[in-house]
């Protein structure tokens, strides 16, 4: 658990997030030069389209810091809409830091600065990166100082990033991995997932997306959906690469998706939380 990192990206509308979350991936090697489709985690058409982060994502990704280890990182991607508030501050809940991403070319907008407050509620570590610094408009300086007003951190702090050319990507990723805390969590204790997220799948039926917080979930076990009391048995568990991949068990820190067969879309709600249930099984050591 202490090499895993959850964190997800804070910015405003066009600021660049999906394209920086792009090169995180690149960087990473969770996905080649040829699957680079552009903005990546947007995968559903009307967002690419409009150039919008509706749907949030989590994505894992392996990454061999300079310290020679080798880390877990899971980006859960949050909306950049204001009207998706709801669905931002459940995706920030399940994380222990944010990247708060700033273009600097236009410096920080009202809707950065609700969600950067989502995120100090949570008591989230925040990396204050500045994108877009190839572009020739960029005001680095004024923008720097907008940046230790609004956080009050020290300017060395700030990094300076492009997603277009992908400079400054490598100490991104050092900083998550130097800055943000790894999860808390307790494998032994009874299973506490939080939902972030459903997407439906029209030959799985919905797919939840969680993060455990205490105990672990196997496939196969028995869930409930605490809010909505309903139950399951996990037909399949697993973690979000660029497509799902299929595991024996998630523990606790970790973010994965689970597949019951579940049809009805009100019966997965973000925000819920996963338990499970022992039927009179032997209890398990």
């Amino acid at each position: 658990m202490k090499n895993i990192r959850n964190f997800c990206i804070i910015a405003h509308i066009d600021h660049g997030k999906s394209t920086l979350a792009d090169r995180l991936l690149e960087k990473t090697n969770t996905l080649n030069q040829r699957e680079m489709q552009s903005q990546v985690l947007d995968d559903m058409d009307l967002e690419r389209e409009k150039g919008i982060t509706i749907k949030s994502h989590a994505i894992q990704m392996e990454y061999t810091a300079r310290d020679g280890q080798r880390y877990t990182l899971n980006l859960i991607d949050t909306p950049g809409h204001v009207d998706f508030s709801y669905e931002v501050s459940r995706a920030i809940a399940s994380c222990e830091g944010a990247l708060l991403v700033v273009d600097a070319t236009q410096g920080i907008q009202a809707q950065t600065i609700s969600n950067l407050y989502l995120a100090v509620g949570h008591d989230l570590e925040i990396i204050p990166v500045l994108n877009k610094i190839d572009v020739d408009s960029a005001m680095i300086d004024e923008v720097t100082d907008q940046v230790i007003d609004l956080i009050g951190c020290k300017r060395e702090d700030i990094l300076l990033a492009s997603g277009k050319t992908g400079q400054g990507v490598e100490e991104i990723l050092e900083a998550i991995i130097a800055r943000i805390p790894a999860p808390k969590g307790d494998d032994n204790a009874p299973l506490q997932a939080l939902i972030f997220d459903s997407v439906f799948n029209p030959f799985r039926g919905i797919i939840a997306y969680f993060r455990v917080f205490n105990g672990s979930i196997r496939k196969g076990e028995h869930v409930k959906f605490i809010n909505t009391g309903a139950e399951y048995d996990a037909d399949e568990v697993g973690v979000l690469k660029l497509k799902m991949s299929p595991r024996d068990e998630i523990r606790s820190g970790d973010v994965g998706y689970i597949c019951s067969g579940i049809k009805n879309s009100a019966e997965v709600k973000v925000g819920d939380t996963l338990s499970l249930i022992h039927i009179s099984e032997p209890t398990r050591h």
